[in-house]
């Protein structure tokens, strides 16, 4: 038996079990202390009641013979694909057939899972900083990764590789920098890949956050995307699905990949649950959009105060805008695990250390908008000790 070698080139821990962990420990040493999160990308607001009340008539559903639902079809639900085309697409001019559209138990599974479709020796980019599942994978697979430079000088704006590559990862709005791309500086990634013959995994997952109109919402509203894009969102932060999981991969016909990843769904994916499916439906009802809008109301809110009480402090933050999370300096050049340290032992406040998400992270720190907003003016609060 010969074990995969190139696990032994990831590093011990998956980088937010770190600051779990951390965290725990501070905890079991000061009991009695009130630690504030503001670091972890978990919802906080409850489930839109429409959702609850579709998943509620699902189980009510499975309780009959009648009405029982087993296996279901790999690639989902009609009900929820064509909902997905009808209010997440159609409204953009995006034109997309149902058989496109690919139902999963949420991004995280299918950002790994693409990796699937593609051979050892493809050489792969991705930005720095980066959501380490997108480097993860790919060092499983055993791919040379190339890195874009994401920094303070281009405005955590990267540039698409000088070199060649055949596959490109994006996520926009980005995490952890929560900054976005307007349609030209996104339409150079797809001319690049149109020219390369590169394909492009777009993570879309914080889309929902979008205000800026030349901010696009979907990489298929640009010129040519269709030949060249993978695009995957979820319902997680949409809707707050992190414990019910559910989400989509889009793959077009004009890729030339949507049969194989039809082919790989139907070997090793036995379909999303049809209760986690009818509660994703229900937020596009009349209901469910206000409900899933009113909770995005409250974390833009949030996001905002973080954005405006950090600078308040005097500090360097982007983000916050059009994305869920506040990118933020170190003050005095504190490297990123010593601010964390900080912020834990002196304020009791959770943050997310830059440098997890690579080196150009370092010195810097993640805030997520996914809070209250009563810890979030409370743990501001506290920080002022530290000014």
């Amino acid at each position: 038996m010969n074990i995969n070698t190139h696990f032994r080139e990831l590093r011990n821990n998956y980088f937010f079990v770190d600051v779990l962990n951390k965290s725990h420990a501070y905890a079991r040493l000061h009991p009695d202390a009130k630690i504030l999160h503001l670091g972890i990308g978990d919802v906080t607001m409850p489930l839109p009641g429409a959702s609850i009340q579709a998943m509620q008539k699902a189980v009510d559903e499975l309780a009959h013979k009648e009405t029982f639902h087993g296996y279901g079809l790999e690639q989902g639900s009609d009900f929820l694909r064509r909902a997905i085309l009808d209010n997440d697409y159609a409204p953009l001019g995006v034109d997309l057939s149902l058989d496109e559209v690919f139902i999963s138990d949420g991004a995280g599974s299918d950002i790994g899972n693409t990796s699937d479709l593609f051979a050892a020796n493809n050489r792969v980019a991705v930005l720095d900083p980066v959501y380490p599942a997108y480097v993860d994978t790919n060092v499983m697979a055993g791919r040379e990764i190339t890195y874009m430079p994401c920094q303070a000088e281009n405005g955590f704006v990267p540039e698409p590789p000088k070199e060649h590559v055949d596959i490109l990862y994006l996520c926009f709005p980005n995490n952890p920098t929560g900054t976005t791309l307007t349609r030209y500086q996104l339409q150079r990634f797809v001319d690049y890949a149109l020219a390369h013959k590169s394909i492009i995994i777009y993570d879309s997952a914080y889309e929902i956050f979008i205000e800026d109109p030349d901010v696009p919402h979907s990489i298929y509203e640009l010129e040519g995307a269709k030949e060249i894009a993978i695009e995957i969102r979820s319902y997680s932060k949409t809707a707050g699905f992190t414990g019910v999981r559910c989400g989509y991969t889009i793959v077009p016909k004009e890729t030339g990949l949507q049969q194989m990843w039809y082919r790989r769904q139907c070997t090793k994916y036995n379909g999303t649950s049809y209760i986690s499916q009818r509660g994703a439906e229900a937020t596009y009802s009349p209901e469910g959009k206000a409900q899933v809008m009113s909770n995005i109301r409250h974390y833009k809110q949030t996001a905002q105060l973080i954005a405006v009480g950090l600078r308040s402090l005097g500090y360097e933050v982007w983000g916050g805008k059009n994305a869920p999370y506040i990118w933020c300096r170190t003050p005095h050049q504190m490297d990123s695990w010593s601010f964390f340290d900080m912020l834990l032992e002196q304020c009791q406040v959770v943050c997310t250390p830059g440098v997890g998400f690579g080196e150009l992270g370092q010195g810097y720190v993640r805030f997520s908008a996914f809070s209250d907003r009563k810890d979030v003016e409370e743990a501001l609060k506290r920080m002022k000790t530290l000014a």
